[in-house]
């Protein structure tokens, strides 16, 4: 989530100044050009502590996700392979050109390069998001029981499978949507205080309009993205609504309070009290109205009259596949090769549940309802409110008078903070919403980790939070004192 603080701004600002830079290349207006150059000012500040924090992450894998990264390296890693050589390359290879190249090369080689640079942040993206996009819906893959290993059968099934996909087009269009807030939060400060009027004017129209079309993107593809979690992640979908008994014709909660004592299997009332759309999940999750919507209870115990397997189900079978796997191994050991046929005969009857054999109770495969639920529900509210914003600063500048409304350009200036919490609802969903799993249904994340003292990651774990902030801190002041000199410098 911290890493996240940085990476949204770098994907859609990037695209932005490209924007920016064509219509001055097109016009030939000097002011174009000021207004560019003080915008990339800002996205280079933010972009070199997005490395600094990304770079961090990788080396992650290895210290405290060593068996994460030997049991899924072999996929999880082709991905970020091919974002280090093939997307990072071009971004450094052009981002000198874009800063420092203004006099040096060619208008149309120094447009190139911004364009470039904006590409090769998004391809970036594609790849870190492949990669996360398998970790929600595992496929193309294989479980060597002789390596303990999941191996790749299918790069091109990996990097296209509908997870990836869903999840680059939602994550990229936020971001976009997040970088026009952010473009129309400062030029909506400069109104205020009646500075740079005509460069705040220009980046808010351009900047409403590209947040415009992300929010198209967003709302369609976030509609996709929740189908496709319906279909593969259903706990998460169950957690998302706070929908602990399954329902025909189940409604979509507007806006609730969880009830807080409220776990798998009990008595409790799911809410404290809540507003409901009747109907509109079931038509939403299975694009059939009236059908029937598991819930958190369904899918921990079972339902036998939906067909649905629950997890408790699902634990003692993956506890027969932990027990052949070792018997497996064992036998090969000793050279009895007449067991280890019998032992992977039984394992292979039980490998899909493999990975819940290590869950100690069936209530464990249930994710944390709450945080998941208002997350979903703060990200949908937000993104409601954000295309309301760029319709009326188009319209106010349509009209010529968008330096008169104050209180438009105080809500554009908070926009861009609630901008931020958007996009980091979004990633909790995401991440909090599949709990406990590492690799939906195939590796706990108490597997996952490295054999670590607690007092290891926690040194570790705050020594790296203020290092993160204090780099944090350095660039809001660092913006701050851009922002304050302003374009013209």
């Amino acid at each position: 989530m911290y890493h996240w603080i940085f990476v949204p701004l770098t994907l859609g600002l990037s695209f932005l100044i490209a924007f920016f830079e064509t219509i001055y290349v097109k016009t030939g207006n000097e002011d174009w050009k000021k207004l560019t150059k003080f915008w990339m000012t800002l996205f280079g500040v933010n972009f070199a502590i997005g490395v600094a924090t990304g770079i961090i992450m990788e080396f992650q894998f290895g210290t405290n996700w060593s068996n994460y990264s030997w049991m899924v390296g072999d996929i999880f890693g082709a991905p970020l392979a091919v974002e280090g050589i093939f997307a990072f390359f071009i971004e450094a290879t052009f981002f000198a050109v874009m800063f420092f190249g203004w006099s040096r090369v060619s208008k149309g080689f120094h447009l190139l390069s911004t364009w470039m640079v904006a590409i090769g942040s998004n391809l970036s993206a594609v790849w870190i998001l492949v990669a996360n996009g398998w970790m929600q819906y595992p496929t193309a893959m294989q479980f060597n029981p002789d390596k303990a290993r999941f191996e790749m059968q299918s790069f091109v099934d990996v990097a296209l499978s509908p997870a990836a996909v869903q999840k680059f087009t939602h994550t990229t269009s936020s971001s976009f949507l997040l970088s026009s807030l952010f473009v129309l939060g400062v030029s909506g400060l400069f109104l205020l205080q009646k500075r740079h009027q005509l460069m705040a004017k220009r980046s808010m129209v351009v900047a409403s309009i590209f947040g415009l079309i992300a929010t198209a993107f967003v709302a369609f593809n976030g509609d996709e993205s929740a189908y496709h979690i319906a279909q593969r992640q259903p706990m998460k979908l169950a957690a998302m609504e706070g929908l602990y008994d399954g329902q025909n014709n189940a409604p979509v909660v507007a806006m609730g309070i969880i009830n807080a004592s409220k776990k798998p299997g009990d008595k409790e009332p799911s809410f404290v009290g809540k507003v409901e759309i009747p109907g509109l999940l079931s038509l939403l999750a299975n694009r059939e109205a009236g059908t029937f919507v598991p819930g958190v209870n369904d899918l921990v115990y079972g339902n036998p009259e939906k067909q649905i397997v629950g997890a408790k189900q699902r634990i003692a079978s993956g506890q027969i596949a932990v027990t052949e796997l070792a018997n497996y191994k064992a036998a090969k050991e000793r050279g009895d090769a007449a067991a280890a046929a019998t032992a992977l005969t039984t394992f292979n009857q039980h490998r899909d549940d493999l990975g819940y054999g290590y869950l100690k109770t069936a209530a464990d495969a249930a994710p944390p309802v709450a945080p998941t639920f208002y997350a979903f529900h703060i990200m949908i509210a937000l993104g409601t409110l954000f295309p309301i914003i760029f319709i009326l600063v188009l319209y106010f500048a349509w009209k010529g008078n968008l330096e008169e409304k104050g209180w438009l350009n105080k809500l554009a200036f908070i926009s861009l903070f609630l901008g931020y919490v958007a996009s980091q609802a979004g990633w909790v969903v995401a991440e909090v919403g599949r709990q406990p799993w590492a690799i939906q249904g195939l590796l706990p994340v108490n597997v996952a980790g490295s054999n670590l003292s607690a007092t290891n990651v926690q040194i570790t774990f705050f020594m790296f939070l203020t290092i993160f902030t204090v780099l944090l801190v350095a660039e809001i002041r660092i913006m701050m004192k851009q922002i304050k000199i302003g374009p013209e410098a």
